[in-house]
């Protein structure tokens, strides 16, 4: 089987994901999942991984995650995992879409722009005196 290259986005957060044949090794940014701190974040990508538990024993998971904080990394990371695993086993499309969308597909929002006069956030304005 040739290594099969998926990507997941969210917010500032990018996540580069190779799955190949293997014995079920799951790293991000070269550190075991096992290990990858905090716990939620290590919850959160263990989803995908959870549904599809018989294919995961066979594949290999290499994760290269960076920018954003470390919630969006993890959902990146989540994203580009769900997706590879479809590439793998299309069969799993149904559950995965069942359990949660956002498992095949990127939430799109992203933070919004600061305006003239709102001295760095994006909605706030300068407040105005009348006396």
């Amino acid at each position: 089987m040739k290594p099969i290259h998926v990507s997941g986005k969210r917010k500032r957060a990018v996540a580069r994901v190779t799955l190949k044949n293997g014995t079920g090794k799951i790293t991000i940014n070269n550190l075991n999942l096992d290990y990858y701190e905090p716990k939620l974040a290590r919850m959160k990508i263990k989803e995908p991984l959870l549904l599809a538990k018989d294919i995961t024993d066979r594949v290999d998971i290499e994760v290269n995650v960076f920018g954003g904080g470390y919630m969006s990394q993890a959902d990146a990371a989540r994203l580009a995992i769900g997706r590879a695993l479809i590439k793998y086993n299309s069969k799993l499309k149904d559950l995965f879409l069942n359990y949660d969308r956002q498992l095949l597909v990127a939430d799109v929002r992203r933070k919004e722009c600061s305006k003239p006069n709102s001295r760095g956030n994006a909605r706030s304005k300068r407040q105005k005196s009348y006396r």
